[in-house]
């Protein structure tokens, strides 16, 4: 083999043309696990949207009204400060996962290989047959059959990519509102029509055709696992004292052979088409997929299994094992991030208020009872965190300002309130043309204080 050959990526050939990868099936523990973990967040995904908490939706992210409820929670567009400490918090965690677990999000939480792995690679298999048989379909002259079976196997993608797309707007525009909108004719709602469109098409060429060349190509992860991991970090590895040299290798007797068989079953098992006795790669998505292929044959032989398995550098080369400082960073800076965001939530309380002045000219003068009035026109702003509504009234500290509101208590229903509010006092409480009011905003119910505002009041000067 030349170096060429040596340096080139499993899925190209010697002019770098793509070999598609067709994974052969597979049974073991490794497959049952993750079997189980992708119904979990298929069911997840597709359940979370028809939850509802007091009428809203669990996670709805209405991006119209910058308006987004999370878990019962509300925020605003004013709230996106503290996507700092969220992303910082994804971030540190992503860190912390892959310096401890290597590459596990990727082989059994990564969204790109749980609907791989769950809907379109079985789809394949119904239509075109295990592995082998799909690698002699692929290399196959085009036919009656093929043309049967590549019509019908994309008819499913686009059945199982349309789903995942509405499923995915469900969560923007609201799974009720989502099933009216598609009673409608598509020109009703132009706009999110040509929207479920693209991204139904970015999802049928990513998980039906582009797969694992994303992960190889455009998913910057890989990357990233080199700066996070060290040799203590659990990788899927082959253990290469035990397995070396392996069968058939020319110029070794028998007695001298390891336990490798050179069956490339772990070749012909992995999705990104790697072989994983060539030490760890920037492909390998940790699917452990490999492990239950080697085991397979492993027991086979009667072997000891584990010949390819979940393991650490160190551990291969019989060292001890032990965390790197900066695992312990990782979650430290973690955790600060996760308390700073839960405390800065908790700190916002459930109402926000703001006055803005309303009218174009800052007083007007009016005559009430032969006595010359000062009225300031003002909007108050009223976000709403609560869940089951709410009764607030306003009370001025200073009992020489009367007020007069179109509400009053303002019942607070939906998560944003804009009502008006004039202020009406006599000039005389005036200095130099403003005075500063304090206000609460009380619960009508329990005179509870929930919010105490200031607001500077204008008038003519002396």
């Amino acid at each position: 083999m030349s170096i060429a050959e040596d340096s080139r990526l499993d899925t190209t050939d010697e002019h770098g043309h793509r070999v598609y990868v067709h994974p052969h099936d597979v049974r073991g523990k490794w497959i049952n696990l993750r079997k189980k973990i992708f119904f979990f967040l298929i069911m997840v995904y597709l359940v979370i949207p028809w939850v509802y908490i007091n009428g809203k939706q669990i996670v709805l992210l209405d991006l119209p009204k910058r308006t987004f409820y999370i878990f019962g929670t509300t925020f605003y567009g004013h709230d996106a400060p503290l996507l700092v400490f969220l992303l910082l918090g994804f971030l540190f965690f992503i860190s912390f996962v892959t310096s401890m677990w290597g590459r596990i999000w990727c082989g059994h939480a990564c969204p790109q290989t749980v609907f791989i792995e769950m809907f379109f690679r079985p789809i394949e298999r119904l239509v075109e047959g295990s592995g082998p048989k799909r690698d002699k379909l692929e290399k196959a002259p085009w036919g009656v059959e093929k043309i049967i079976k590549r019509s019908l196997k994309w008819f499913l993608f686009l059945l199982i990519s349309l789903h995942i797309t509405h499923s995915a707007i469900g969560y923007f525009v609201g799974t009720h509102n989502l099933v009216h909108i598609s009673m409608q004719s598509p020109t009703e709602n132009l706009s999110l029509f040509f929207l479920m469109l693209f991204c139904t098409g970015v999802i049928l060429l990513d998980f039906g055709w582009f797969r694992e060349q994303f992960c190889i190509i455009a998913c910057p992860y890989g990357r990233f696992q080199s700066i996070a991991m060290d040799e203590n970090s659990l990788i899927v590895a082959y253990d290469t004292k035990r397995g070396e040299p392996r069968r058939r290798t020319p110029g070794i007797d028998k007695d001298h052979e390891g336990d490798c068989v050179n069956c490339r079953r772990c070749v012909n098992v992995c999705p990104t088409g790697i072989d994983i006795r060539n030490g760890l790669q920037m492909e390998c998505i940790a699917c452990t997929m490999c492990i239950d292929a080697c085991d397979e044959i492993m027991q086979k032989i009667s072997k000891p299994k584990g010949l390819i398995r979940y393991t650490s550098e160190n551990e291969l080369n019989h060292k001890k094992s032990k965390r790197s400082p900066r695992v312990f960073i990782y979650f430290l800076l973690f955790i600060i991030s996760a308390g700073a965001l839960f405390n800065s939530v908790g700190k916002r309380g459930h109402v926000k208020t703001q006055f803005v002045r309303a009218s174009k000219v800052p007083y007007q003068v009016v005559l009430k009872k032969n006595e010359q009035m000062i009225v300031n026109h003002y909007k108050l702003l009223i976000n709403y965190y609560g869940h089951n509504g709410q009764a607030l009234t306003v009370d001025i500290q200073d009992k020489r300002i009367h007020h007069i509101m179109p509400e009053d208590p303002i019942i607070v229903r939906g998560d944003y309130v804009n009502t008006n509010i004039f202020f009406e006092f006599n000039q005389g409480i005036l200095k130099n043309g403003n005075h500063l009011v304090k206000i609460n905003l009380l619960d009508s119910k329990t005179k509870e204080v929930i919010k105490e505002m200031e607001v500077n009041l204008v008038g003519p000067i002396k």
